[in-house]
């Protein structure tokens, strides 16, 4: 199979040739033929699969088959995306298949000057990609109309649910046209996915290449128990023994990755790190820094867990479990990219059991231990912390599911604009 002949037009598939893309993926070959017949489409799988092309072919093709101008303030096509990394992701390549194709792509995101973004949607746009907050705020300033929109992608929708973007995903869906076309990728399918998909699909064909919360193959897995004052010194000795190789550590919280860097910076590493608090300018310059080279191992909170997309990332480090299961799948699907091969390693404290477990169910298998063992039988309570208000209030034992960067996780109607 090529994509010769999943029916594309002769411009996309030039671009695809000049770029060294001849063979779709699973999800693309299933996908863009159904989504070219103009049907909706809702897609599993997992990441680093190819769903960007998976979507933006068909989507660019649709719109070079008719070569319309862009009306002020409006967008004929929406990509949706949960955070700023994978927003950027997409529309680099996009932009890279649409070389000299006359398609007007536009980027909206959190962190960034909103003043400029206002003035550049004034011409309107063919495509424009965007995080949820974002564009509710450029909504509620009457910066943007979604009602000449024909093309909708929900792009990592179970993640967007996970940051607390279910109100404005409903919100978004009351302002675009009925009659349109939409298509959904997610590499899992939380409970709520039922009424995303329910607002957003009309009578989807639903493609799944692979099972939900599969890790990719090539992904060497491993877990190292060790006590939380410990991890930082046998994180340290992992990555010792590959320095001129690229690693992604994942922390839960934003101050935990930046002390973290400093130890890092302190042994002798050339570290960075991005997560919510950083400017986007900083975030972009630490992943630029981080593809060159110029840094060895980028330590970030799970906001960049669906944002990197770099093929020479061999190691990935889970310094603390994510809270949420799913996460962990993601995580490590930095790695093992482009058909490489690819290492995790995860640090596992004794509170940190039951977290492991959930894992272990999600991806239907134990994961070999690399050091340390393996404590036997059920994980100890985590001790309530003392706070105001409720007992409990600050502490984990507050029964209150908490978000990947260690935030306190909405209720289903709340939304995050940091993004």
């Amino acid at each position: 199979m090529t994509f010769d002949s999943l029916g594309l037009r002769p411009a996309l598939l030039s671009r695809l040739a000049e770029q060294n893309l001849t063979t779709p993926t699973p999800i693309q070959t299933r996908a863009i033929p159904e989504a070219l017949q103009g049907r909706d489409v809702m897609g599993l799988a997992q990441t680093g699969t190819g769903k960007t092309l998976a979507f933006g072919l068909p989507i660019a093709d649709a719109l070079l088959a008719t070569q319309s101008r862009c009306e002020p303030k409006s967008v004929q096509a929406l990509i949706l995306a949960p955070t700023r990394e994978l927003a950027k992701q997409i529309h680099d390549s996009l932009n890279s298949i649409l070389k000299n194709a006359h398609l007007r792509t536009g980027l909206v995101v959190g962190g960034a000057g909103i003043n400029g973004q206002i003035q550049r949607l004034q011409r309107g746009a063919h495509i424009l990609v965007a995080t949820p907050g974002r564009l509710i705020d450029l909504l509620d300033r009457r910066a943007l109309s979604l009602d000449k929109t024909q093309y909708l992608v929900l792009d990592e929708a179970d993640q967007m649910l996970d940051l607390g973007f279910i109100h404005a995903l409903r919100k978004i869906s009351t302002l675009l046209p009925a009659k349109r076309q939409t298509l959904l990728f997610s590499a899992t399918m939380p409970k709520l996915m039922n009424e995303i998909a329910g607002a957003f699909l009309n009578d989807p064909v639903r493609i799944e290449v692979t099972p939900p919360g599969k890790t990719a193959d090539k992904v060497d897995q491993h877990v190292y128990y060790v006590t939380p004052s410990l991890k930082p010194d046998v994180l340290i000795e992992q990555l010792d023994t590959h320095r001129d190789e690229l690693a992604l550590v994942f922390t839960r919280t934003k101050h935990g990755a930046d002390k973290l860097t400093k130890k890092l910076d302190q042994a002798g590493f050339s570290a960075g790190a991005i997560h919510g608090n950083k400017s986007q300018g900083q975030r972009n310059r630490a992943l630029s820094d981080f593809k060159e080279g110029k840094l060895r191992v980028l330590v970030a909170t799970d906001v960049a867990a669906r944002g990197i997309d770099i093929p020479d990332v061999r190691h990935v480090y889970n310094f603390e479990l994510p809270n949420v299961a799913d996460n962990y799948v993601h995580r490590i699907g930095r790695t093992a990219r482009a058909g490489r091969d690819g290492r995790a390693v995860s640090l596992c404290a004794p509170d940190e059991i039951g977290e492991l477990r959930d894992i272990e169910k999600v991806i239907g298998q134990q994961i070999p231990t690399l050091g340390g063992t393996r404590p036997e039988g059920r994980a100890p309570a985590k001790p309530a912390r003392k706070g105001r208000g409720k007992p409990g209030g600050h502490g984990h034992s507050s029964g209150k599911p908490k978000s990947a960067n260690g935030s306190r996780r909405r209720k289903p109607g709340g939304q995050r604009r940091a993004a």
